[in-house]
């Protein structure tokens, strides 16, 4: 076994990525306070060729240095586009046929691992606050709340983190029902 070199990993640029079908998944960070976090979900997003980021509220936007420290250029690849509120967005891509997802602890979320998406026109998973989560008032746009279960003794995980689990396990749905191998 040896360690593969990057040239060994037959990545595209970013002109192929932009010409690449992209998984019809859209992310939404609403009012994230760091910037790291913000930079992760952009690599990730990259990393599972989603189709765009929105960034809404006091959500740093690129160009940014602290984002570009785990971005690393993932901000010229991935499509993303501000909002000043995420209900403008939100409400955006519900009339584009969006269903919509929100990533939050509810009294009916679905766990990730039982939740079977509709991939239909695309779906949006919403991300909140590093310490609030999602705001109240966009509960009313959920198709759906889904949680990642936790066993511990603490009740989140880093947004970041979250994103990472649930992006993955969303694409890995829509890759097997879509036979998405070409990546």
């Amino acid at each position: 076994m040896r360690k593969l070199e990057n040239s060994e990993l037959n990545r595209m640029n970013v002109e192929q990525f932009h010409e690449s079908e992209k998984v019809p998944m859209v992310v939404v960070l609403d009012n994230i306070r760091s910037r790291h976090n913000i930079g992760s979900v952009f690599r990730t997003s990259d990393a599972f060729r989603l189709e765009k980021i929105c960034l809404c509220g006091i959500t740093a936007t690129p160009p940014d240095r602290e984002i570009q420290k785990s971005a690393l250029d993932a901000t010229l690849s991935v499509k993303w586009e501000y909002f000043p509120d995420a209900e403008i967005a939100i409400e955006k891509l519900k009339n584009a046929g969006y269903k919509i997802y929100l990533v939050e602890q509810t009294d009916d979320s679905i766990p990730v691992h039982e939740f079977i998406p509709d991939f239909g026109n695309g779906i949006v998973l919403v991300f909140g606050n590093e310490v609030n989560g999602v705001d109240e008032k966009l509960l009313q746009y959920a198709d759906a709340c889904v949680e990642i279960p936790q066993y511990g003794t603490k009740h989140s995980l880093n947004v970041s983190v979250s994103a990472g689990i649930m992006i993955w396990a969303l694409f890995e749905k829509y890759r097997i029902s879509r036979n998405f191998n070409n990546i």
